[in-house]
């Protein structure tokens, strides 16, 4: 009776296990504005954004403090100058660098991104390009690792070894 759910488990795995290549197609977050009301909404939207369930939940403790501490600096510049026009150059080189960093941390923490792969299904030897969200794919993985956690339950009720 055990036997039963290896197949289709060890059919999955396989699947899986199949990825030829993976590439992703890039969606850049932009982080820019022109004035300050602008970038006011925008630098919300990225902090509501990095929250738990949000496109970019996944960031890492660090650079949110990094996302955080450069929004900052560009809100100082903002508010020093009201918009992108009025600033001297240096600051507008500040304000590019900063743009820069933030864009650079949600675009490789973006759960919209999406990811291609070329996978060989099963039974064929003909390549197929699979296209899906860094989300999506977080979510499938997770419930591999619950569908995994279960089988092992059902094999080993009692969880001795």
């Amino acid at each position: 009776m055990k036997r039963k759910y290896w197949l289709p488990v060890m059919a999955a795995m396989m699947l899986v296990l199949q990825v030829a290549s993976v590439h992703a197609k890039e969606t850049k977050p932009d982080v820019k504005a022109n004035t300050k009301d602008e970038f006011a909404a925008v630098a919300d939207h990225v902090r509501q954004q990095m929250a738990p369930g949000g496109r970019f939940a996944s960031v890492a403790k660090p650079d949110q403090e990094k996302v955080n501490r450069d929004l900052g600096n560009m809100e100082s510049l903002y508010d020093k100058f009201g918009s992108v026009d009025a600033m001297d150059q240096s600051s507008k080189v500040a304000l590019y660098n900063n743009q820069s960093e933030v864009n650079a941390i949600l675009t490789s923490h973006d759960a919209d991104r999406e990811i291609c792969e070329q996978i060989k299904p099963m039974g064929s030897n003909i390549p197929k390009t699979v296209c899906k969200t860094q989300r999506q794919i977080d979510e499938e993985n997770d419930q591999s690792q619950r569908m995994k956690q279960d089988m092992m339950k059902v094999q080993n009720p009692r969880g001795g070894g």
